[in-house]
């Protein structure tokens, strides 16, 4: 679970996130790359190169380019080309101008192909005839994306392993009770439908809006351009541009940035450093007063295996982890348990007083917080 992250600190790679210079940064498929150098006791140790923020192995994304490499003006026309042609079919908006027609069909015509996971019109099923396709798809499936779609499965850039409902539910409670009224789910797309279907069954003053950044624009399909974003959280990408990133601060400021909350689950391969370089990005364009000596934070919930502790806390030092085993549906490993090899590793770091969290009597949990060494 931790080897890839583990595995470049071992082999001597350290990501240089503070010598990057937005202008002249190199753009991979998945945006921004970041940049690399090997080290040996500390100290650099041969050319610095950029690589994919996402995927860290070459067979996932082929970028490469040392740091001091003159690029010919053919070269990056091609790269261009390369990365336009990896990016989405389809424009945010021709996704639910195609959404609200598919919507409009009687149930009887509203197809998905589970080959190419995609929502069907009529025009498109000759094309998809030799596919496995999935009939009568109902407004309850279209509300539950995360059930249609087949998980994405590379643990080092995108892995997606789905909460499960008991989870989402702690989530959901603990949320509510902090008094909480948005939740930004970065990575988190079974927990954005769970908000979303259980805030429509309550009163107004007491919803709680959900808004998704994922890196799998698969949901799209599903979700407008309020609900959902393409984003790349290893290097802060939004893939719809300034109109994505604007949206999200909106969503972030609102009502005067009180009563939101960061909930994210990056994929456990992933490197720790870029990751709370972008989170702290997300806070900057959260935070409602550029004073200096505001000590306001964004709260968060960051999920991640007990075992990045110490890298997480070096990160946030003001973070806890507390003692709640998050689970999942997609993972024979990640479970809840009460004993040994049984339980899951996974764990919630926040910057919210551990004292304000009510964790779950019925499975055991203190009221106050609980020990946290696995060792």
């Amino acid at each position: 679970m931790e080897e890839a992250g583990e595995a470049l600190q071992r082999e001597g790679i350290k990501v240089l996130l503070s010598a990057q210079s937005g202008e002249h940064v190199p753009h991979c498929p998945h945006g921004p790359t970041l940049l690399f150098v090997k080290v040996s006791q500390g100290k650099e140790q041969g050319r610095r190169f950029f690589a994919c923020s996402a995927c860290r192995d070459r067979k996932d994304c082929r970028f490469f380019q040392w740091a001091d490499e003159k690029v010919s003006q053919a070269r990056l026309q091609s790269r261009e080309e390369y990365n336009r042609s990896c990016q989405p079919p389809m424009s945010h908006q021709q996704y639910m101008t195609r959404f609200q027609e598919f919507v409009a069909l009687p149930l009887a015509k509203r197809r998905f192909c589970r080959d190419c996971q995609q929502l069907l019109l009529e025009g498109d099923w000759q094309e998809h005839s030799g596919h496995r396709v999935l009939g009568d798809v109902s407004i309850s499936h279209l509300k539950r994306p995360s059930q249609l779609l087949h998980p994405l499965e590379n643990k080092k850039s995108n892995a997606q392993y789905l909460f499960t409902d008991r989870s989402c539910s702690f989530f959901l409670d603990a949320i509510t009770r902090l008094g909480y009224k948005r939740v930004l789910c970065v990575g988190t797309p079974r927990l954005h439908e769970w908000i979303r279907s259980k805030s429509s069954l309550e009163e107004s003053q007491r919803k709680v809006k959900s808004l998704l950044l994922d890196i799998d624009f698969r949901y799209s399909q599903f979700y407008g351009e309020d609900e959902f974003g393409h984003y790349n959280m290893f290097n802060h990408h939004f893939f719809g541009g300034e109109a994505a990133h604007n949206m999200c601060q909106k969503f972030l400021r609102e009502d005067g940035g009180r009563g939101v909350i960061v909930v994210t689950d990056p994929p456990f391969g992933g490197l720790v450093e870029p990751l709370a370089f972008s989170f702290k990005k997300i806070s900057n364009m959260w935070s409602p007063t550029s004073d200096p000596g505001d000590s306001a934070e964004l709260p968060m919930f960051w999920i991640f295996p007990y075992f990045f502790e110490t890298r997480i806390l070096q990160c946030f030092p003001g973070f806890t982890m507390l003692d709640y085993q998050v689970d999942y549906d997609n993972h024979t490993m990640y479970k809840y348990g009460k004993t040994g090899r049984k339980q899951s590793p996974v764990r919630i770091f926040t910057n919210i007083s551990p004292e304000r969290i009510v964790l779950p009597e019925s499975e055991g949990y203190r009221y106050s917080m609980a020990d946290t060494c696995m060792c």
